[in-house]
């Protein structure tokens, strides 16, 4: 029988996953080059920020509800779609 993760499991594959979908690597030259729909360096700083604070949330011993889960997994979806437009991410 397979069980699910438990929300803390759920959280940090979901940030792993984050982590592997989006490009906080991406040199500043490259950010900001051309029009854009959204700023691409705030967007990504931001994102990172949030990431860092739910690891260190889990860190230290919160547990993390489901609704944490999915507002994460929205603004990473939003932000991902953002940094399609501005040519960042290639399309799938």
């Amino acid at each position: 029988m397979i069980t699910k993760p438990n929300t803390q499991t759920a959280m940090r594959n979901l940030i792993a996953d984050i982590r592997d979908a989006i490009p906080f690597d991406t040199p500043i030259e490259k950010l900001c080059n051309g029009p854009c729909t959204g700023c691409s360096k705030k967007l990504l700083d931001y994102l990172d920020m949030q990431l860092e604070e739910k690891e260190a949330e889990i860190d230290a011993g919160h547990i993390p509800s489901f609704g944490e889960l999915n507002r994460l997994k929205k603004s990473a979806l939003k932000i991902h779609a953002t940094l399609m437009k501005n040519g960042l991410i290639e399309p799938e």
